[in-house]
This record gives structure tokens, sequence and C-alpha cells, in this order.
């Protein structure tokens, strides 16, 4: 994506600077009559708007003005043509309080973008879009969120969305790929076609791999089995894959990605037309293509390479479990095409039952905070707004579901289910989805960070999607703000949880602790199953720390039911406390005065 932002006046330069860190803003520009302004090291450009779009206009995906709506309509409106190959313009005012999608809010995906710089500023987004307050469902660009890509005209996809504000009935007809978007709040107005109903093609779009309706999306579902004599030509390959597909009605859209055997990894036309493509290569040894059984195998492939079938087999393989092979393979020679052309090229292809996108998913662990919404960074709320799925455990998903647009989906799960709730982003991630995955506090203290950077890890990292750790307000941080500063000196947290670590292992550490004099915060006290290891852990204290030690025992902090009290270290009451309660312990500094709970800095001592 190519981004530009323009500022037009001087006041908007430290907004720039901000947009420069984005991923949406790769390069910045203020006008020309502000170069007064402007030192070396803003990294800002100063030049005449009109100059800009003059040069860049044709290449933009998103401009994003910093001044006033009336200045911005007026630079573009010589430049404006048409909807789908305008680039998306945003206007923001120089406070960053008011940010406005002002045109491309589906082709260009401008909408989403405004969101997440709303939730990143902290501005307020002018939604002039009726779908958004409609719940309705943005027909001619969801697709995109869903790792999918669209055919058909410009023209016949307006007056679908024309039908749809005029609140007629729209429909679908599914035919593969991941059909979650179902479950959206906007995606369940929309009615389902099954296979022998009869469609209304005026108002009926389709999601399939097919190229023969007017309004299709289409799922990467499809892998192309390739094998091909040495030093066949890319052109050869492009042409003989266009006639398959072609012939077959299938769209180029759908393709996932090519696979062959692992001694073309230097078959110089294969590698070429999926770097045009920008699609991955699966490669693999004989002896795995050996084992799939396909219906054409030739005695002439076994005796040259080791292995009966390339195509086929592979397609099959690079497609996973429950595929099939759609199109078993044909092969094409020069002759068929240009003599110029050489070689020679076996085309099969094979359906997965999964999408596969690695490219364009993303997974973004957000660690959403102790509770209240706003405990939530700008930061988190940004990646939320970006993601078209939220995983996480229902309560967690309830705190910040206030934030949920009508388009985007809750995919819900029970305490225990960590590995499954991680695993499911991946496979998401991997179909092309934008996933994010919720933690409570901080993901990456005692949260979902750890479990899913572990399962990545077991990825190759050329077919890894993108992933980002958005860090969140811990509840230990919450429950020593309630109760003044007892982490101002060193500290540290330890989980009496033993589920996942020997309790032995946590015993050395609670030892080191006190032997190093650190508050000590507790996390995962007590539960119903695990009641001794708190008393342990206190009576370990006691042989460290005096009796009249302060502590705090925080609970549901962040939440309705919030309560802090103070006790020490001989009156802890022990019955009292559950996993929703935060322990911390002081040192031998840690004073409570007047309700006011501190571990000094040294400072007054100096």
């Amino acid at each position: 994506m190519k981004g530009i932002a323009i500022g037009l006046s001087s006041n908007s330069k430290e907004i720039l600077k901000r947009l420069k860190k984005t991923e949406f803003v790769k390069e910045i520009y203020i006008a020309s009559c502000s170069k007064d302004d402007v030192l070396e090291n803003d990294l800002v450009k100063v030049q005449k708007p009109k100059e800009i779009l003059l040069k860049q206009w044709m290449e933009l995906d998103l401009i994003i003005f910093i001044g006033s709506i009336g200045a911005s309509i007026r630079l573009i409106n010589s430049f404006l043509t048409s909807k789908d190959q305008d680039p998306g313009v945003i206007v923001i005012d120089n406070k960053c309080s008011k940010i406005v999608p002002l045109l491309g809010s589906h082709q260009s995906n401008t909408q989403n973008i405004a969101f997440q710089i709303s939730n990143l500023f902290g501005g307020q987004i002018i939604e002039t879009n009726n779908s958004q307050y409609q719940s309705l469902l943005n027909l001619d660009s969801f697709g995109n969120q869903w790792g999918w890509k669209r055919s058909g005209t410009i023209q016949n996809w307006s007056k679908l969305v024309i039908k749809q504000a005029k609140k007629e009935e729209i429909f679908c007809k599914q035919l593969s790929g991941n059909s979650l978007w179902k479950t959206s709040e906007s995606g369940e107005s929309i009615n389902q076609i099954c296979d022998k109903e009869t469609e209304k093609p005026d108002s009926t779009f389709h999601v399939s791999i097919f190229e023969n309706h007017e309004k299709t999306w289409h799922p990467p579902i499809l892998w192309i089995g390739i094998g091909c004599e040495r030093n066949t030509s890319k052109e050869l390959i492009a042409n003989a894959l266009n006639n398959f597909l072609e012939s077959s009605n299938i769209s180029p859209h759908s393709i996932a990605g090519f696979a062959t055997i692992d001694i073309k990894k230097d078959e110089k036309g294969i590698l070429e037309i999926a770097e045009e493509k920008n699609l991955p290569i699966k490669f693999f040894c004989k002896e795995d293509l050996s084992k799939i059984i396909v219906p054409n195998p030739s005695i002439v492939v076994r005796n040259e390479i080791g292995t009966s079938s390339v195509a086929e087999a592979s397609c099959l393989l690079a497609a996973g479990e429950e595929s099939k092979l759609l199109k078993e393979k044909r092969i094409f020679k020069n002759k068929d095409f240009s003599k110029s052309e050489s070689g020679a090229v076996t085309i099969a292809i094979a359906e997965s039952k999964n999408q596969y996108y690695p490219r364009n998913g993303e997974i973004h662990i957000i660690g959403s905070g102790p509770g209240d919404i706003s405990f939530l960074t700008n930061h988190a709320r940004k990646a939320l707004s970006k993601c078209t799925v939220w995983i996480g455990y229902k309560m967690y998903l309830d705190l910040i579901k206030p934030l949920k647009r009508s388009d985007q989906v809750l995919i819900e799960s029970k305490l225990t289910e960590e590995k499954e709730r991680c695993s499911k982003a991946i496979k998401l991630a991997e179909e092309g989805i934008k996933v994010a995955l919720i933690s409570s506090g901080e993901s990456g203290f005692y949260g979902m960070a750890g479990l899913l950077l572990e399962l990545l890890q077991k990825i190759k990292k050329e077919y890894r999607p993108y992933f980002e750790v958005h860090p969140g307000i811990s509840s230990v941080q919450l429950a020593a703000a309630l109760s003044g500063a007892p982490l101002m000196n060193d500290f540290c947290s330890i989980s009496l949880s033993d589920k996942l670590t020997p309790w032995s292992l946590i015993e050395k550490r609670i030892k080191g602790a006190l032997l190093g004099d650190f508050v000590i915060a507790l996390f995962n006290p007590q539960s119903i199953e695990r009641n001794w290891q708190l008393k342990s852990a206190i009576d370990m204290c006691l042989k460290s720390r005096k009796g009249d030690t302060p502590v705090l025992i925080a609970r549901q902090v962040g939440r309705e039911n919030q309560s802090k009290k103070f006790f020490t270290l001989n009156s802890i009451p022990l019955k009292e406390i559950d996993m929703l309660s935060i322990i911390i312990i002081g040192n031998s500094q840690t004073k409570l005065t007047d309700e006011i709970f501190l571990t000094p800095r040294g400072y007054l001592q100096k």
C-alpha cells in the first residue's frame, strides 16, 4: 500500500510525524507556504500540494490531508475519475479530534483505516457511509477482510449496493471459502441460497472459484501443481495456466499457490511466474509425492525422477487433508502457443478445504487491560478496529464488546482452551484473515502471547503470517495504583499456579525474591483445587520478613466489584482470597500510612 499525508499548515507538523510511524503513510509533506516552520530532522518534505498530486495521484492508494475539508476537496477535485480507480482520501483536523473518510471508503479500505486512526489518536470518526449506521454489509469490499478477491464490473456491484441501500433483499450463494462472515451482525442480513434454490441474478452475489457470474468473491483455495521440462519458459507456463483456467471457467483470483517437486527449486520459469503473481510455491520430495494416489501416473516420469506424478500429486499434497483433484493434469507444449516459447509443462489443479493466504493474514495479540474498557490502550483499540475476527475467553470479549463493529466476528471459548484459541487464530491468519487474540491484562504476563509465539515458531518463517504483540495494562499495575506506589523500587511477580510450573521451582523463586528483598506480587494465588500453595508461600515469607509487613489484597481490579484491603503478613485472611485476587507483599522498606501503600525509592534519604 502506498499512502502519503499532506499538511496544509504548519500546525499539522506533529500529526504528520505521528502518521509517519503508522503503516498507512510512507511519506509526509507540508505545504510550501509553511517551510519556515520545518526543520531538517523533521523528515517532512516541503512541496506544493498540487505538485504532489500531479506527480503521484495515479500510483497512490491513500491520501491523508491535515487541515480544512474545503481546501482538501478543492485540491483533489480536478483529479477525480471513478471510485474504483481513485485513491482513498481521509481528512483530519489540526487537533486530530475529527477524522473524516472522504473518498474510497469501500475500494481503498479507507473506512477501516479511518477507524484505526480514530482509535490510535483518540479522535472522533465522522462517518457518512450509511452501512455503518444501518449495520449493513459493505457488499463490494467486505470480502477483502476475509482474504478474497473480487470479480465483476464496478457498475454491477454498485447496482447491488444501491438495492441494499433501498432495503431490498440481497442474496448470496457461497460454494467455497470461509463462511464465518455469515455470523456477523452485518452478515446475518444477507439471505443465503442453497444449491437447488432458484437465484435472483440482479440481487445475488457469489462466493466461489468460478468466473461465470457478474458479481463474485473468490476465496484462495486452489493449488496449481506444475511439472515441466528443464528450462521451460515462464511465458509457456503462463499461457498454459491461463488456457487451463479459462477452459475450466476458473478464476485466477482463487489460486492459493503453486506446488511442484523439490528438484525444481531452481526452475527459473516456475520461480518467475510465482513471483509475478506474488504467490507461494510449495516443494515436495519424490518420496512424499510417491505416496499420493493419482488418476494419471506416468511410468516415464517415474523412471526419470523417481515418482510417477508431479503435477497431480504435488497440488494434492499442497491442498492438504480432505482436498480433491479438481482438474486432472494436462500437458502443454510450445506448439500449442508460440514456437518461440520453449519447453513443455504439465498442470493440474486441486481444491483445498481451507483458504490459504498467509501474506494477507495477521495476528494481533492484545492485552485488553484489567477490566474496564477505559484501560484499553489506543494502540490496542487500533488493532481491534483492524481485525475482522476477535478470539478470546468469553468474559474478556464481553468487556470489550462495545468496541465491536457490525461486520466483525467474535469467537468465544472457555477458560482452559488457550491452545485451541491460539491454533484457531493461526489457522484463520493463514487463510488471509486479520485476527485479534485477546488476553486480559498484559498478554505477555501469564497471557496468550507466549503460547501463540511458541506455536508460530513451529511454522517455517516464509509461511508464517504477520504477528504483533500489543501491550496492555496488567492487573498488578492497577492494583498498585489503587493502593499508592508499592512498586516504586525493585519488585517481581510470581504465579502460585503449579499447573504448568512445578511447585519446587515456584518455591525457589519465592526464596530468591525474599533473599533479594523484592516487593512480591502474587498472581493466581488460590483456587478450589489449589488450596494450600498460598499458605505455604506466606509461611515462607514469614521466615524472612516481619509479621507486620504490609500486604495489599486487591480483587476484581478494573471491574464492577473492585475492592482493596490492607493486611499484614501475619493477618492475611486466606479464606477470602481466590483467583480474582492480586496480592502485593511489601519489602523491608514498604510502609502503610494513612491507607497509602508505599515503597520509597530513596529520594528523601539523599
